[in-house]
């Protein structure tokens, strides 16, 4: 490699990474001044893999009774005593 092309490659090294930078600050910027006057947009959403975009955001505790919700409750710290108690037997 010859002391021309060695500094041709330098030269254009340092022109590639000014205008890389250069094109990141510019997307920064424009990114920056869109975001405040347009609201942001989202891609994926609770019914984006729906069909015909019906929603599926229904909550299973909604419709609980309280008599429901007390055997439930009741069932989760049954189930956490015995996993307490598994996890102090020794091995």
């Amino acid at each position: 490699m010859s002391l021309e092309q060695a500094s041709t490659f330098l030269s254009g090294s340092i022109l590639f990474i000014f205008g890389l930078t250069g094109l990141i600050i510019g997307i920064v910027v424009i990114n920056n001044i869109l975001h405040k006057f347009w609201k942001p947009v989202t891609i994926f959403t609770r019914d984006s893999f729906s069909i015909f975009g019906g929603h599926h955001s229904h909550d299973p505790m909604q419709n609980l009774s309280q008599e429901e919700y007390d055997r439930l409750v009741d069932h989760l710290e049954k189930m956490r005593l015995e996993k307490s108690a598994v996890d102090k037997k020794p091995v």
